[in-house]
């Protein structure tokens, strides 16, 4: 049986913060603000990952008023979605993403994204899709305030 589900995740521009995505820390004079390390890709992957299983959004799991994942790595948060995911029968076996900002240019980042990520959920670089585009000056992210993600994850039973 196969099960998809989609996420998003949007985070502001924080100064002093780092700027995290996909578990890959970018140069940038902005980070982003939030009570994990604001990782919005994997945050993006997270939810898509819960709502192929049903299961109900990363804040319901990992709340922010939860003082435990305050700071913490986002890709911590991904391998406790994907041991549910292994208790409750699935795999991923695809998973899609795009990153929407006009700045930082994550081109030049994606291989060391889609490799990070592609270790972290065990699949290979070819099941994982890393694109990034701008909203050409549109919005919140057009504007500069943020960054927002969106994953598509397939998943299926495990054999």
């Amino acid at each position: 049986m196969h099960r998809v589900g989609i996420g998003f995740d949007a985070h502001k521009f924080s100064q002093g913060q780092k700027l995290i995505i996909g578990g890959v820390e970018i140069p940038f004079e902005l980070g982003l603000e939030g009570h994990s390390d604001a990782d919005v890709l994997t945050h993006a992957i997270c939810d898509a990952l819960l709502g192929a299983m049903g299961e109900r959004d990363i804040g319901s799991h990992f709340p922010n008023t939860d003082s435990r994942y305050k700071g913490i790595s986002s890709l911590v948060l991904l391998r406790e979605v994907l041991t549910l995911s292994y208790s409750k029968g699935f795999m991923v076996e695809n998973i899609d993403t795009v990153v929407v900002c006009e700045k930082p240019k994550i081109s030049a980042h994606v291989s060391h994204i889609k490799k990070k990520l592609a270790s972290v959920i065990g699949v290979p670089e070819k099941s994982l899709g890393i694109k990034a585009t701008t909203t050409d000056g549109m919005g919140f992210t057009g504007r500069g305030e943020g960054i927002a993600a969106y994953a598509v994850v397939l998943i299926k039973t495990i054999d």
